[in-house]
């Protein structure tokens, strides 16, 4: 689960991790109220979408010469006019796709006098189980293009699980950015304060992207002037106030929809979409697709317990996607019944009216119970043995009926 700058800064600062001073605004009107309790003269204009690369983003609604997504205003009139300019507006960065996202809401920060800027990250790094402190003196914007470029820049340290946040991790990563005196002792001050906020919020990913060295009234101090922050979703329970900070309207609507039906749904950019129970066995099942030519529009797994009713509103789900031009179903039945399947996949296709290719797949528990209520349904669906056949035939079906 992910949520906007602001709240991360928010959540970050009950740890102890210092951040400029800041107000989120709904409205111009909120932005401007906002701006006023600031110290200023110089105000940051920030958009608050799931997404980086806001800075050197693009409005669809405006010139293209127009400012992106992060902007500087020296007055209260400039507060407004960018407000104006980014709220209800669609922001394209490079990790929203063309498709781009509407700013709904906006940060109002104090300015501040930048001397330096790094990029310092937490995240689960899996191949080792351990919790990894990503660093760079390379800070700000284009980190994509540094790791790519200069991978040298990139500092890696490891945490292990077992010790926690030691003393020398702190001084690993002052060392890394290249610190020294105070500050190397607020580097390791605000990497503590960091580690215990993700352990504590059950994150995945924390990152700071500028950790910048600001000059401040009693000399330079460490800031954090950007965070982004994923948490763990199967974790939520735990945290029932941060699970009310999910913004949904940032969400595909067909996620959103599976998330309240307990499915595990990720929309794809593929064609053919695909209903199967178990994560491994939806792997397998897109990669053959892409295998025999064509690509997966969805990642979907019913679970292993899945009702009628659950398996019916995933085909739904499936449906609803206008690039679906094929449906691909792929169960082996253990503790999931292929009956109870083919009786969703029957309900689901009638009540949809079913206009793209169907080809199913069943095994294991009652696969003749199953496979006799697909082929009495009276529906054009088509029956396959085994995954290898089932992904020819989908590939076959769809192409002919392109």
């Amino acid at each position: 689960m992910n949520i906007h700058e602001y709240q991360a800064k928010e959540l970050l600062a009950k740890y102890g991790v210092a951040v400029p001073k800041g107000i989120a605004a709904m409205s111009v009107e909120e932005a401007v109220s906002a701006a006023k309790q600031l110290p200023g003269p110089l105000y940051v204009v920030k958009s608050q979408i799931h997404a980086g690369g806001r800075g050197k983003g693009k409005f669809k609604e405006l010139s293209p010469d127009a400012k992106g997504g992060v902007r500087l205003a020296f007055s209260l009139d400039e507060v407004e006019a960018h407000a104006k300019d980014m709220l209800g507006n669609t922001l394209v960065t490079i990790q929203t796709g063309d498709a781009g996202k509407q700013v709904n809401r906006l940060y109002i920060t104090d300015g501040a006098d930048i001397k330096q800027e790094f990029y310092l990250a937490l995240l689960i790094d899996r191949a080792t189980s351990r919790i990894a402190v990503v660093a760079s003196t390379e800070g700000g914007m284009n980190i994509e293009d540094v790791a790519h470029d200069h991978p040298e820049k990139i500092h890696t340290i490891t945490i292990d699980p077992a010790t926690g946040l030691m003393p020398h991790h702190g001084r690993s990563v002052a060392a890394a950015l290249g610190l020294t005196g105070d500050l190397a002792k607020q580097c390791a001050k605000t990497l503590g304060c960091l580690y215990a906020a993700f352990i504590g919020s059950d994150a995945e990913q924390i990152e700071i992207n500028p950790l910048a060295v600001c000059a401040g009234k009693d000399g330079d101090e460490l800031l954090v002037l950007d965070a982004k922050v994923a948490f763990d979703g199967n974790a939520m329970f735990r945290h029932a106030d941060l699970a009310e900070l999910r913004d949904l309207t940032e969400e595909d609507p067909a996620e959103v929809e599976a998330s309240e039906y307990d499915l595990a749904y990720i929309k794809l950019d593929g064609n053919i979409g695909c209903m199967v129970n178990g994560a491994g066995l939806a792997m397998a099942t897109m990669d053959i697709i892409k295998l025999n030519g064509e690509f997966p529009a969805n990642f979907l797994d019913v679970g292993g317990g899945a009702s009628k009713e659950k398996v019916t509103a995933a085909f739904k789900i499936i449906l609803k996607d206008p690039a679906v031009k094929g449906i691909l179903v792929n169960i082996f039945g253990g503790i999931m019944k292929c009956d109870i399947i083919a009786d969703g996949i029957v309900a689901a296709a009638k009540e949809v009216n079913l206009s793209v290719p169907l080809v199913v797949r069943l095994e294991g528990t009652n696969v003749q119970q199953g496979k006799d209520i697909l082929a009495s349904s009276g529906l054009p669906i088509v029956s396959a043995n085994d995954l290898g056949d089932a992904a020819q035939k989908i590939v076959a079906e769809v192409r002919a009926a392109a």
